[in-house]
């Protein structure tokens, strides 16, 4: 009998300690370390849903609760309809609002229980003393960060993802084929030598008539820096906002980006992204070259305003716009890469979807 019992003992042991059951540790990109007890199976999604699919892999929304639905679903509507079509069930997933809005509730999100919530990391710090309810409620949660556009955050959110979700081996393949992407794009610059060349950003949502935003720091901002470009917005914002026209006219911009999404009710907005037009986008940049000046500045002269898809920004397929803006500002350096090739390679091999649609586009 003693001998039965110290084998039964032994093996619940085993067990215990086998993947399924191993404790899950990881710290997140706030220095935090977060516990688990195994792979997360009910998650609280905050952003990133993309990263998070590509991540995850083959059934990745199944495993979700609940998610903050109008960043995905407002500000990325085709985006979110297609991925509809894979996981019908996302939109009857209880919305727990955003931080972005002011709407999040917490309440919402506990009451949905997830065993994981997953943050970006503007949402945790703009819940402040509010997140600590997570402490209290039981319910752990991870904070990642796509936002920040380092190569450096984004391999560690990604393999924070697959560590949490069970995932490791995917995560890191992913990681990996990222890390190359932005290793080539950088090894090409550094042959190339300084571009020298002006560029702004504007997102191209008000239409003409009112300036959006452009960026001083993070976003397109920092990846302008990155390349090698040099950012017009740098020193006059320090995040986002929009530039003085005149100072815009002074600056004489070599390069010009219009940062367009799939804003539905945004009747001048360059619509691009999923199910995008490329004469409807077309249009909609040409309008803004009818601004006062601009017929003058050197970006419109050498024929180089280009729009982009502000939602490739901040995820794990941004290598794509970085190559593209990179090919702008070295075109001899990047004279064999494709980058709407590489963005369709892309979602053929990490996502559920095809990448139909406008994602980058020089004005004709």
């Amino acid at each position: 009998m003693l001998k039965l019992i110290k084998y039964l003992f032994v093996a619940l042991a085993m067990i215990l300690a086998s993947p399924a059951f191993a404790e899950i540790s990881v710290t997140d990109v706030k220095g935090r370390e977060v516990k688990l007890a195994g792979p997360a199976q009910r998650v609280l999604l905050g952003f990133y849903y993309e990263d998070f699919i590509a991540v995850v892999g083959d059934g990745a929304m199944d495993k979700v609760v609940a998610l903050s639905l109008s960043p995905w679903k407002d500000w990325r509507p085709k985006q979110f309809e297609a991925y509809g079509k894979i996981y019908p069930q996302i939109a009857g997933l209880p919305d727990v609002g955003d931080t972005d809005t002011g709407n999040f509730s917490i309440e919402k999100a506990i009451a949905a229980k997830p065993d994981l919530a997953i943050l970006p990391a503007w949402a945790y710090d703009a819940l402040g003393e509010t997140v600590k309810q997570f402490d209290a409620a039981g319910i752990p949660y991870v904070v990642i960060d796509y936002n920040a556009q380092t190569l450096e955050k984004h391999v560690q959110s990604t393999l924070i993802l697959g560590k949490v979700m069970g995932s490791e081996e995917r995560a890191g393949k992913l990681a990996a084929a990222y890390t190359a992407k932005i290793e080539d794009t950088q090894a090409r610059i550094k042959s190339a030598g300084p571009s020298g060349k002006k560029v702004y950003v504007e997102l191209a949502k008000k239409g003409p008539a009112e300036f959006g935003n452009s960026y001083g720091n993070g976003m397109w901002g920092t990846l302008i820096e990155t390349l090698g470009g040099t950012n017009i917005a740098k020193g006059q914002i320090e995040n986002w906002g929009p530039l003085n026209p005149e100072y815009v006219l002074a600056q004489k911009p070599d390069v010009i980006l219009l940062a367009g999404s799939e804003w539905l009710s945004a009747p001048q907005a360059v619509l691009v992204g999923f199910g995008a037009d490329p004469v409807v986008a077309n249009e909609r940049m040409a309008a803004y070259l009818g601004r006062a000046g601009w017929a003058d500045l050197p970006a419109v002269k050498n024929g180089e305003v280009h729009a982009i898809y502000h939602g490739g920004a901040r995820t794990l397929s941004d290598f794509v716009f970085a190559r593209y803006i990179a090919k702008i500002l070295y075109p001899e350096a990047f004279a064999d890469v494709d980058p709407m090739a590489e963005v369709s390679a892309f979602y053929g091999e990490w996502l559920p979807i095809k990448a139909d649609g406008v994602f980058v586009l020089k004005h004709k």
